[in-house]
């Protein structure tokens, strides 16, 4: 339960990162004129602003399957992003301007730049497989879903995680794929920052801005559910339950999440740290060691040689990532 709250700590915290990244760019892109200075572009105190009015509000709801209409807004919202960024792909031109600016049209003459790589080995990888756990790490609700389904059932349940992970697999794959053949080597760890870049006025981008700020919005507050219970579970399993409890526990794991959001500068230090440690542990190792303790077959099997393969690769990965993430730190 531990490594539970700690990582859905993390990736609430990494939703609201991009809402304090992206919110003012989304708002600037409306209006006409500088306007620099202003508060509402200060993306702290936006930040500060939808937490209070969107995200509490929605965390406050007491149970998992009220956030099925905001979880299924949040879905088509992304399809339209991913959308997006399968169109885009020929409107920015390659080689990529030198600078920012698109209207100088600074062209590089390397043609090498536009040539796509299927592996790409640097100091960077070691953020890749981390954040790839970090993105399909759904455990921690599944046992939720599995208790408000109308009859619950193994089968039922797998039918449920195949749907999920299937689509979630199909839109991360869309975009990452289109968005890397749009840049090449020069994809920003942000996405949509390449494109804030390289068109800065484009209405389209600019909706685009503001349905992934939807989506992430709504997002946190299904991510907060299983936090708010595991933390319930470790700390106040022994008293009664209460709204004012409830409420408290909310209120006081918001008020982190936000505050961290606020102070960390890079949404790739949050994936990278948090998906080579618990994200890891709780996608390779334990399965693989519950498997392990749970199954009565003989050790030279194969489920149980599968089990130990998973084991020793998750910490394989997990130690390999933190320690090129580390160097690359010290790098800087």
């Amino acid at each position: 339960s531990t490594k539970s709250v700690l990582l859905l700590f993390a990736a609430m915290s990494s939703y609201l990162l991009i809402v304090k990244s992206e919110l003012p760019g989304a708002v600037a892109g409306f209006l006409s004129g500088d306007e620099s200075g202003s508060w509402y572009l200060d993306g702290r105190l936006l930040l500060l602003i939808t937490a209070v009015c969107i995200v509490f509000p929605l965390a406050l709801l007491p149970k998992i399957g009220f956030l099925g209409y905001t979880s299924s807004l949040s879905f088509f919202f992304m399809v339209y992003f991913a959308l997006v960024i399968m169109i885009k792909k020929w409107s920015i031109p390659c080689p990529l301007p030198l600078n920012s600016a698109i209207e100088t049209l600074q062209v590089s003459n390397s043609t090498e730049d536009c040539k796509a790589k299927l592996f790409h080995l640097s100091k960077e990888s070691a953020y890749a497989i981390p954040t790839m756990a970090f993105s399909f790490l759904c455990h921690t609700s599944v046992l939720p879903i599995y208790c408000e389904l109308r009859s619950p059932s193994k089968s039922r349940m797998q039918n449920v995680t195949v749907t999920g992970i299937g689509l979630s697999f199909l839109i991360y794959f869309t975009s990452a794929l289109f968005g890397y053949l749009t840049f090449y080597d020069k994809v920003d760890s942000e996405l949509l920052h390449g494109y804030s870049r390289y068109l800065p006025h484009d209405t389209v981008i600019m909706t685009v801005k503001v349905a992934i700020l939807f989506a992430v919005l709504l997002t946190v507050p299904l991510i907060h559910f299983p936090a708010r219970k595991a933390v319930l579970m470790v700390f106040f399993s022994h008293l009664p339950v209460s709204w004012i409890c409830h409420i408290l526990v909310t209120l006081t794991l918001n008020t982190i999440v936000v505050l961290f959001a606020m102070y960390v500068p890079d949404i790739k230090n949050v994936f990278g740290v948090v998906g080579s440690t618990t994200s890891t542990c709780l996608l390779f190792v334990y399965p693989g060691l519950f498997y392990l303790k749970l199954s009565r077959e003989d050790f030279l099997s194969p489920q149980k040689l599968g089990a130990c393969t998973l084991v020793i690769f998750g910490i394989c990965v997990g130690l390999l990532s933190l320690v090129l993430i580390i160097f690359n730190w010290i790098d800087q």
